[in-house]
Formats: structure tokens, sequence, C-alpha cells
């Protein structure tokens, strides 16, 4: 009777959430031991671009002072990280003021925000093939369309999003530098994009990676607000502030678009943690510094190895890089998949991602790890390949 008066009401559930699949993250440490009997300790995961160095000694006290004030909520405005947002990105022509914030669990908050004030049941979002799976996702649950234009040497082809915009599109996304492939975009790109793309249309340029990027064309977004009120760029301190599992990010816009995004924005949405861990840590100058140090000598070390193996890649300014398994070694010898390999990895305690659900079913993403987990990796996969090939 229970499991029919469940289904029952599960039936009631509005159709959009019962077509979604959840967000599948990367395997968790533990679980992976506890599958294959492994000592938790031995195994490395380079599954989730993840800051390998540790967090910064700044951010950890702060938060020990922080603990002494848990019974109390934590300031709901995040006044003293808009602050420090305000101080560290107000430079050369951005003027950056607590008015232009939003503050997010993760910036994948502030993307779930945006598509609720903009987007409604058949509304279009464009964003393109191989673009980060949460766009689909926030899309769909508000029960817009995803209208998804196809890759450009597995990046965004901008020209042809924006021929894709129509009256019904009420959002764009794009993703600089794209995850999972590691592409990257330039100023003048974005700045053309954004003069194609009607007033009342939304742009969302997600920036989570562009502490690790070095190219002097890549695009700052916080320069292309002032002159297009209807762009919005989103980053987070997950990756080179190494807070991933503190959740905090956040959003810069025009301040009647930040007006829009707080007002669905939950209560207390950011803990107190995550607020006096991220103002510490955007003072922490040489955590930075060192985080992007280990990342450009462990994509030289993983760029290499792939050479050395023969194995294709795409180039990749992130922390974490893309590659591919090809179907066929040589002529007529038919090598192991991408999924094998994957499966392979995780018997031998090397956690990395595969991203056949992004529609690239021969490529798999490894995240740049510290020299030693990085070598781990490589001699995992370097012989997985000649056990194959033998």
């Amino acid at each position: 009777m229970t499991d029919q008066r469940n289904s029952e009401l599960c039936e009631k559930a509005r159709a959009e959430i019962k077509s979604l699949r959840a967000y599948q993250p990367g395997k968790p440490i533990d679980e992976l031991a506890r599958e294959f009997g492994l000592n938790a300790d031995d195994i490395v995961k380079l599954a989730s671009n993840e800051n390998p160095t540790g967090p910064s000694k700044k951010a950890i006290v702060a938060m020990e002072k922080e603990a002494r004030e848990l019974t109390r909520y934590p300031d709901g405005n995040g006044f003293d990280l808009k602050q420090a947002l305000c101080q560290k990105l107000s430079k050369d022509s951005v003027a950056v003021k607590p008015e232009n914030i939003t503050l997010g669990n993760g910036s994948s908050d502030i993307l779930d925000f945006i598509v609720k004030c903009f987007v409604a049941k058949g509304d279009e979002v464009v964003f393109s093939q191989h673009a980060f799976a949460i766009y689909g996702l926030v899309t769909k649950i508000q029960g817009g369309e995803c209208k998804i234009v196809p890759a450009k040497n597995y990046g965004h082809d901008l020209d042809a999003m924006a021929a894709a915009i129509s009256a019904k599109t009420r959002l764009v996304f794009i993703t600089n530098p794209n995850n999972p492939t590691g592409t990257w975009l330039t100023q003048t790109e974005i700045a053309d994009f954004m003069a194609k793309v009607p007033s009342d249309v939304v742009v969302v340029l997600d920036e989570a990676y562009f502490e690790y990027v070095s190219e002097a064309e890549y695009a700052n977004g916080l320069t292309l607000i002032s002159d297009n009120p209807n762009l919005v760029v989103t980053r987070t301190f997950s990756k080179a502030y190494g807070l991933a599992s503190l959740r905090v990010g956040y959003g810069i816009s025009s301040p009647e678009v930040a007006d829009l995004m707080n007002r669905v924005r939950p209560p207390f949405n950011v803990n107190s943690f995550a607020l006096a861990a991220a103002v510490a840590a955007l003072g922490d100058d040489e955590y930075v510094a060192e985080s992007k140090a280990v990342n450009d000598a462990g994509m030289a070390y993983l760029t290499r190895s792939f050479d050395q193996l023969g194995l294709p890649y795409i180039p990749s300014v992130g922390n974490f890089i893309s590659f591919e398994i090809p179907p066929v070694v040589s002529a007529g010898v038919t090598g192991v998949s991408a999924a094998e390999v994957d499966k392979n990895l995780l018997a031998v305690g090397v956690i990395i991602r595969p991203i056949a659900n992004y529609e690239m079913p021969n490529h798999l993403r490894v995240s740049i790890g510290t020299q030693a987990e990085n070598e781990t990796f490589i001699v995992a996969l370097t012989k997985i390949l000649a056990d194959t090939r033998s």
C-alpha cells in the first residue's frame, strides 16, 4: 500500500522534474574504496577539477575563528565578502560595488537564480554543445527549452550561437574557459558577440576557471558589463581558491539584475565558514600564485605524457584536460574504449571523469593534481593501454 501511495504521489510531481536525470558528480574516494576494497589513502581523485594544493592557511585560521559563533546565522548580505570583492575586482576600467554582487552557494547557485528570474515555460535558453551540464538542468527545471548549438573545434561557435537567438530566447550561457573541453574565448570575440545580442536577452558568462588562464587575449567579462547591462559574470572560490567543500561563488551584474537575483536567493544561502574563508582566501595572493604554478607544471607534464602515449587531447587553459582514447589505434585494429579505460583506472584507485554524457564518448577528462598524483595517473594509464595493445 505504501509503495502504491508513493507512486501516486510522485505521479503528481511536475513533468519537467520527472523527465530529468540527477546531476552525477565525480565518484567519491570513500565510495570507490568500498567498491573495490581499496585503501582510501592510496586513491587518487582527479575527477572534479579540485585544487590539489590544499586550502589556504589563512582560510583555515578564519574558519577556526568563525567556529566560535556556530550558534549564529551567517550574515545574510555577506557584507565583508562583498567589500573584499569590490576591493579585489575594482581596477583599471572596472568599478565593482556591493550592489553589483550576488553571492551564491557555489556559482551554480547564481546560474539557478538567473534562470529563475528570466526563464518561464516555453522560453529558450541557448548554449553550446559540450558545455557545462548544469545549464540544461536548471533550464529544464524552469520548463525552458534548451537550444544547443553545435560546437566548433570542441569550443563555442559564437557566430552560430548569435544566429540561434530567436524571439523566444531569454538567456544565453557561455563558459570561458569551457568545461569539460578547456577551450577559451578572447575579449574581442565576446565583445563582438555581445554586440549581436538583443538587449532583452541575458548573457551569462561563466568564468569559474579564469584564474588559471595566462593568455593575454583572454576575455575579462567584468570589463564588458558597463556597456552591456544584459551581461552577468559568474565566478567561484571552488577552484583556484581551493574552497570547493564550502560552496561559495558570486555573480557580477548591473544593480538591477543583481536585485532580481537577490529576490529569489534563499536566506543565508552562504554559510559563515564559507564567507570567512572566502574573505581570507581572496587576500592570499601567494596561495593563488602557487595554485597556478602547480597547475601549469601539471598541465605541461600531462600533455607531454599524452604526446608520448600517442593520445590526442584538447588544448586546455583550465585546471583539467580532456584526452581521447581513439576507437581505432591502427588500421583495422580496435583499441580499448574510453569507458573501459575509466573502469580499469577505477580498479587501481585512480578516479578521472568520463564525459560521454557531454557527447564525447571517446574522451576522458582528468583534473590537474600534484606531481605525485599526475604520475600515478600516467603510470596506471600507460599500463592499461599497454595491456590492451599487447
